[in-house]
């Protein structure tokens, strides 16, 4: 029996799923109603060791659900606690790269003859030309029919055999026995499919499908193959007796550039053997379109590249109910186009980009909504992600446990390619829950708000209205308003209304952009570092302001000190007079070569360097020290690698406060840089210097052709 909303949330919050605590009113209405109930390992009993928790890139705690697993060696076991009737269970699970075993199953101290088969097979994936990437999607899930019934309180223990397996969570769940032929129905092993899995199925389904037009083609129970992709479905319906019961073994079930629609997909499992990420392989269980009026739900896709990628004619299309698990990249993505779709009631673990995106290229998505879905553990972006389109609405999701490069929820301007439509009308994001979301972004050096508004490629124009959010445990801040892309574009016409907001890392708003939003009743408890960080980026782009609509409470503090980033949990602290005031801002360049970007010259490393465009003096590099700083003393470096020989570098020291107007602080001047004594000179400024904005710019080098500095340090004194 599927467990209420309410009720399911409650259990795992509970048992540690998502965070400890009661469950607010917030919560009992964010997610899908699932028909199992999640139990953590960390939160039973074990001869292992906990792992955890972790929040860095690349570890294996840092994906897996409430950021904790257990690591049994061969031989060790973890023991649940059943939480109500079940006679299945799936296990989220994680053994060392190249490697399999298995898990010996014990029911109350009697070990079944069954047992779950682990493999490393489809995890570690490695996605280098994504910016920021690292080897992830660490974990993998396997569920197995108990072959008996278990109550409330029965014990479930699993044992590692032959290889050391981490296991993050548990889901108990009650399987109903396979569902009947429906009348009328035509069968596919009528034409020759083969349930043991051992033929190809394949022309059998596409004979079924031309023989049942207007009708229902039947997946009885059992394992069947298929070979290659199936295209031409429409006005047709495709039912399995159960996502347990009827598997199909495919990495490409529908593949067909359009459709005249009326596909109904349901009620059995896909489950592919895709292994690595291939962009260019449609290696989805939907790719293209179902066509209008088409419907997928009840179903159980996992080990594919993408759940469902749709272009072109999806209007009204409804996907509830489903089960997406272990994609390399996207769970679902409504690739421009999508015109009333509603995507509802399904649970994605462990995809490997968005789980739920809607993209705008070529056309605007109009007039869709994700709601009620739970999200857990996308491990390189995003829970949701709605980059451009118009009226559209994320709705009562619960998010839980992202990784790098993502946020729970993301609104956005990012266009990827074009031609792209932007967030137009009215964005709705209403009465979503957001747990441990939020993340380190290894291409900005700075955190992702579990929560972020984004006007990367173009400024927001839209009507953003986000209310009825909680958030919960971010590691960083909650709500975040950037311009990813450093183009400076504005974040507005944003209001927050009613929010409740608990034990966030750092910041409550993590403002970076110029723009505005009005915040009302929103209220924030247990704060790590200042309400606010309002340090726009990059220099020059304005501000960004925060109207108070009343009702706010717990976050007006600021955070003091726009040279550091806040680090979780670590207060405001006075800010370190004899602190380097430009590691780690943001800095920009006229120019730069290939990689040695301006951001290398305050990254802290004096092995990487910024290089300017060559041969094209003079050139100027300019850093945003956060707020006015009545600064002494800058040091230069250059590489101290004996390779680095002696050059001089003829330069001149601007400032400014605001970022347009600039003023000579200090005359051009001839600098040597000599390996000998480190590659290091010091200017000395004006004692009555005060700039916010410090800019050097260099008209000769010695040694090449290019302005360079591998740092550039600034100080009160």
């Amino acid at each position: 029996m599927p467990t209420s909303a309410a009720a399911a949330v409650a259990v795992v919050l509970a048992a540690g799923m998502l965070g400890a605590g009661p469950a607010h009113s917030a919560v009992a209405a964010a997610g899908a109603d699932l028909p199992f109930t999640s139990v953590e390992a960390e939160a039973a009993t074990t001869t292992g060791t906990k792992i955890g928790p972790d929040y860095t890139q690349g570890t294996l705690a840092s994906e897996a659900s409430g950021r904790q697993a257990v690591r049994l060696d061969s031989g060790q076991r973890v023991e649940f606690t059943v939480p109500g009737a079940a006679n299945a269970v799936n296990v989220a699970y994680s053994v060392p790269d190249g490697q399999s075993g298995t898990l010996d199953v014990n029911v109350n101290g009697t070990r079944l003859a069954r047992t779950l088969a682990v493999t490393a097979k489809y995890s570690y994936v490695d996605t280098s030309w994504i910016p920021g990437a690292r080897t992830h999607h660490f974990f993998d899930n396997a569920r197995l029919l108990l072959g008996r019934d278990v109550h409330a309180g029965d014990k479930v223990a699993f044992e590692a055999t032959g290889t050391q397996v981490s296991v993050d969570v548990a889901d108990f769940e009650q399987v109903a026995a396979a569902a009947g032929k429906p009348a009328g129905a035509v069968s596919v092993t009528d034409k020759g499919a083969d349930p043991s899995g051992q033929g190809d199925s394949t022309q059998a389904f596409r004979d079924a499908i031309a023989a049942a037009q207007g009708g229902v083609v039947w997946i009885p129970p059992g394992d069947y193959r298929l070979t290659s992709s199936l295209s031409g479905v429409a006005n047709v319906t495709l039912q399995g007796a159960g996502n347990w019961h009827s598997v199909v073994h495919t990495s490409r079930f529908i593949d067909q550039s359009n459709s005249a629609g009326g596909v109904h997909l349901k009620d059995f499992a896909v489950l592919g053997e895709v292994t690595e990420r291939v962009d260019s392989n449609p290696d989805n269980f939907v790719n293209g379109s179902l066509g209008p009026g088409s419907s997928v739900s009840g179903m159980w896709l996992q080990h594919l590249k993408v759940g469902l990628w749709l272009t072109g004619n999806n209007d009204n299309l409804v996907v509830e109910n489903n089960r997406i698990l272990d994609t390399t990249a996207d769970g679902l993505n409504l690739n421009g186009n999508a015109r009333g779709v509603r995507v509802r009631g399904n649970f994605l673990r462990n995809n490997g980009d968005d789980a739920l995106a809607m993209w705008s290229l070529y056309s605007p998505d109009t007039n869709s909504s994700f709601e009620n879905n739970t999200i857990t553990q996308p491990n390189l972006a995003n829970g949701i992600a709605i980059y451009g389109g118009t009226d559209l609405a994320v709705k009562n999701n619960l998010v839980s446990d992202t990784n790098a490069l993502g946020s729970g929820i993301a609104i956005s301007n990012q266009k990827f390619l074009d031609p792209f439509s932007p967030l137009a009308g009215t964005i709705t994001v209403s009465g979503n829950t957001l747990v441990r979301t939020g993340a380190m972004n290894p291409n900005w050096n700075h955190p992702m708000g579990a929560l972020r508004v984004d006007s990367y490629d173009s400024a927001i124009e839209a009507n953003v209205a986000i209310t009825g959010t909680t958030i919960t445990d971010s590691p960083y801040s909650a709500f975040e308003f950037v311009s990813g892309g450093g183009h400076g574009y504005a974040t507005r016409n944003i209001t927050v209304d009613g929010a409740t907001v608990q034990n966030t890392g750092t910041v409550v708003v993590q403002a970076e952009s110029q723009g505005a939003a009005r915040f009302s009743n929103v209220r924030a408890t247990a704060v790590g570092s200042a309400g606010i960080y309002n340090c726009p980026y990059p220099t020059g782009s304005g501000t960004f302001t925060l109207a108070d609509g009343g009702g706010n409470s717990g976050w007006n503090s600021t955070w003091s000190d726009c040279s550091t980033w806040p680090r979780p949990g670590a207060g405001n602290p006075d800010p370190d007079p004899a602190r380097n005031l430009a590691k780690g801002r943001p800095a920009t360049a006229t120019g730069s070569q290939d990689v040695y970007t301006p951001g290398k010259a305050v990254d802290g490393d004096a092995n990487t360097y910024w290089e300017s465009t060559n041969n094209a003096f003079p050139q100027a590099w300019t850093v945003d020290l956060g707020s006015t700083q009545p600064a002494r003393r800058l040091v230069l470096k250059l590489p101290p690698a004996a390779a680095w020989q002696t050059r001089t570098q003829t330069l001149s020291v601007q400032g400014s406060t605001d970022g347009s107007a600039y003023t000579t602080v200090v005359a051009s001047h001839e600098y040597r840089f000599d390996p000998a004594t480190g590659n290091t000179v010091t200017v000395t400024l004006p004692g009555s210097t005060n700039l916010r904005y410090l800019r050097l710019n260099v008209t000769a080098n010695t040694g090449w052709p290019a302005a360079q500095f591998s740092e550039v340090e600034a100080y009160l004194s």
